[in-house]
């Protein structure tokens, strides 16, 4: 992995409990919020301080700022939902270049699982544990929160434990 097992660890203890809230609220709400979205870089501003050299602090910034104009450009061509755009900008400075490959592996693998869970639970007696959210009544539509905060918890964990 391309992302430093040093990086990685900084990261992870800020942005797993993110994650979970994004894919908890998304579940819950079927909307990732603006919080959620802004807590996320302010950690990757901070934190990227220590947890990166400088240079690749100054990369990974730029890559939040391509990735949001892209994702935006897809929300507004109507791929996307807002939030999942917002968080998918906002999670693109964690990732390191040379993880992408990996990452778009892990995310069509997050996915596919996440939308197993979901559909199983939806259909199923642990449905009446929280009968309130949003997702279960969304007829196709599907908490990409869920599969999106996963991959991220999934990319630092893995770089905690297998990265550089």
């Amino acid at each position: 992995m391309a992302i430093s097992a040093w990086s990685a660890c900084w990261f992870l203890p800020f942005v797993l409990p993110l994650c979970l809230y994004v894919a908890f609220t998304d579940m819950r709400e079927m909307r990732i919020t603006n919080q959620a979205v802004i807590v996320l870089t302010v950690v990757f501003v901070v934190v990227g301080l220590v947890a990166l050299p400088f240079d690749q602090y100054l990369w990974r910034l730029a890559q939040l700022v391509i990735v949001l104009v892209v994702t935006i450009a897809l929300n507004a061509a109507g791929v996307m939902g807002a939030g999942d755009s917002k968080f998918i900008a906002a999670a693109a400075p964690f990732i390191a270049m040379g993880d992408v490959q990996f990452v778009i592996a892990l995310y069509a693998a997050t996915l596919l699982a996440a939308y197993a869970t979901h559909r199983m639970v939806k259909h199923s007696r642990l449905q009446q544990l929280v009968p309130h959210w949003t997702s279960w009544n969304q007829g196709k539509k599907f908490p990409m929160g869920f599969a999106l905060g996963g991959t991220l918890a999934f990319y630092l964990i893995f770089g905690a434990v297998f990265g550089s």
